[in-house]
Parts: C-alpha cells; sequence; structure tokens
C-alpha cells in the first residue's frame, strides 16, 4: 500500500494542529528562528491565559517563562523545561519536508518531532487542559530555553523559586517509558599537534599527524573498551547496560594540512565525549589527559565540558519522586528507570 499524505486538518484534534505547526517554525540550528518559536509561545501563553514573559540573557536567544499559579503561589515551584532548537538536518537523507511536518498514514515528519518539540508542546497542552477543566495544580513554570546555563544565574529564574525541575526525554518504542534520573556528562575537546614541516618526498620524525594518530589510537582503544562493556554490562539486579551507563567517545573531526606534498606543522581533532555519571570524572580527566601528555607537542583544550553528574534521587528519600511513581502506578504506566544516553 502507498504512503497517504494526511494534509487536511479539518478532522485533526487541534493540539496535533498546533504541534504540526509548532514543528513548522524553521528552528535549525545555527540560525534558529527565535523570533518564530517566541511569536508561537507568546501566542500560546495568552490562549491558554496564562502570565508570561521573555528574558534574553543572551541578546537574540531569548527564554520564555509561563507562570501557572497553584492553589498556594507561596509554594516551591516545578518547572518543565524545553529547548525550541533543532539540530540541522540533510534534506536528501529524508521521504518528507523536515520542516513540513507532514503527516502520513497517521505518523508525522518534521525534525524536532521527537527532540524536543514533542515534549513543549506536551507541557502547553496539558496546561491548556488544566485551564479549561478549572484545575489548579502546584504551581508550574514552562521555560523555551536557550542558554540555561546563564538564566540559572539571572533574577527572573530566582522568582521563580524552583523546587524540582523536569527537562527533555525520549519516546520509548515500547509500553514502558524511560524515567532518567541523570545524565551523562558531554565534554567536547580539541587535541592539537605540532611538529616539524618538510617536502612530502621524505620520512621526517614526530610530525604533527604522526603524533595526532598515536594520541586518537589511545582514544581509540578506550573506545572500544567502552563499546564491549556496552554489550556485555549487567547491573546488580541482572539488567543489561543502557548507553548511559557507558562512556561514549567519538572522534567528530580532523583537520591538517594545505597541500598534498607539504607535511603540516600542525595537526587537529576532536572528540565527542558522554561521560558515565559512574565514572569518576576526575580520574577520568587525567586519563584522557595523559593520553595527550604522551606525545610531545600535543594540547588539549576543552571546546564544552560539564563537571556535575549529580543524580536524582529514585526512593522514597525524594518526595517528587514518590509523588511521581505513584501517579504512574495509579494510572498503570510502567516505567523502567535509566540514564539519559
Amino acid at each position: 500500500m502507498s504512503p497517504h499524505l494526511q494534509d487536511d486538518t479539518t478532522n485533526e484534534h487541534p493540539a496535533v494542529t498546533r504541534f504540526r505547526e509548532y514543528l513548522r517554525i524553521d528552528t535549525r540550528q545555527p540560525t534558529p528562528d527565535y523570533a518564530g518559536s517566541t511569536e508561537f509561545l507568546i501566542r500560546e501563553a495568552k490562549e491558554i491565559g496564562m502570565p508570561y514573559r521573555v528574558v534574553e540573557c543572551v541578546k537574540g536567544k531569548p527564554t520564555v517563562i509561563m507562570t501557572f499559579e497553584g492553589e498556594d503561589p507561596s509554594l516551591p515551584a516545578l518547572l518543565l523545561n524545553s529547548h525550541t532548537d533543532v539540530v540541522p538536518v540533510f534534506p536528501e537523507m529524508w521521504t518528507q519536508d523536515p520542516m513540513g511536518a507532514n503527516k502520513v498514514d497517521g505518523f508525522i515528519y518534521a525534525r524536532g518531532s521527537q527532540d524536543m518539540k514533542c515534549v513543549g508542546i506536551s507541557y502547553l497542552e496539558v496546561l491548556r487542559r488544566y485551564r479549561l477543566e478549572g484545575r489548579k495544580p502546584l504551581q508550574e513554570e514552562v521555560g523555551g530555553v536557550e542558554g540555561m546555563k546563564l538564566l540559572v544565574h539571572h533574577e527572573e529564574f530566582k522568582r521563580l523559586n524552583v523546587a524540582f525541575a523536569l527537562d527533555e526525554g525520549i519516546a520509548s518504542p515500547k509500553d514502558a517509558l524511560k524515567v532518567f534520573y541523570g545524565e551523562r556528562m558531554p565534554w567536547w575537546i580539541k587535541i592539537t599537534a605540532t611538529g616539524p614541516t618538510g617536502h612530502g618526498s621524505q620520512f621526517i620524525k614526530d610530525t604533527a599527524p604522526t603524533k595526532l594518530l598515536k594520541v586518537i589510537e589511545k582514544f581509540m582503544n578506550l573506545r572500544n573498551e567502552q563499546e564491549k562493556l556496552l554489550e556485555v554490562g549487567l547491573h546488580h539486579n541482572g539488567q543489561r547496560y543502557t548507553l548511559g551507563d557507558v562512556t561514549t567517545i567519538n572522534l567528530t573531526f580532523m583537520q591538517s594540512g594545505i597541500q598534498y606534498n607539504v607535511i603540516p606543522m600542525e595537526a587537529t581533532c576532536g572528540f565527542d565525549i558522554r561521560v558515565s555519571p559512574f565514572f569518576d570524572m576526575k580520574e577520568f580527566q587525567a586519563k584522557i589527559e595523559g593520553f595527550v601528555s604522551s606525545q610531545p607537542g600535543v594540547t588539549m583544550e576543552f571546546v564544552n565540558g560539564h563537571f556535575d553528574n549529580t543524580l536524582t534521587a529514585i526512593d522514597e528519600s525524594n518526595i517528587w519522586w514518590t509523588v511521581f511513581s505513584e501517579a504512574c502506578k495509579g494510572m498503570n504506566v510502567e516505567y523502567e528507570t535509566e540514564i539519559f544516553p
């Protein structure tokens, strides 16, 4: 049976129509249409009847904060966080327009449909339903965020009085929902090697590319160890390891040379590393710094590095977890706890 494109929204649930409209706003990096997404979110806030404000910690990167006031506004708030930007696409690899939000046989195709406009619109639709039903939950805040690291130090964030926050997750392919109580720390590192230059017809010792390749080999060996651990690792309860339990290391770029017959004086590469919270971060950092220092004339810099791998308690010591888990049980919703990959 050939695919059936469903563009008619006459019989479509309004929530789905709004979701598709949100998806069509082109917020692809590196030039996201933040003006368009901000306009959409402000319209949603007005329709739902939520006061809102827009904060720019960085010019041109707005944060939209909406407030749904509960029965006792003096209580600490629950923060619902959702970013509006999406990653770039390779249109030639898509069967549908990646920004078209086309619905084919009931499936919606669009960049951001999983990460994470689906979550942002879900927050809004729940609050919309609460408003229509006249319900007043505990005070909640919805933020569509770019620059959360800066926002948490802003006076506007302090006003929110946040006690607990929910952020992005992953759509589950199974009936059991995935609940993430921690995440791996992203480290983007740039490694630069320097060495002697010369003509490509010679044997020159300790060139920049040669030294860089030796360092890369050490990283790739560690990568292979972690990949193997993912295949065979088991938790104490017998459950298999998931991606969030191990550290991934991926070589994402290499740069060197300007001409075929000239040995370059410099060679660089970049790694995307996601450090498991079960790793001792100081020990791991010392380990990779040792890889780099094993070759003279090779240096490393953190382009992006996060070093707080605190986990959320998922037992009775955490009242928020107790409320969440009991609500799931009350609705017969199965869940699995994991580390966000």
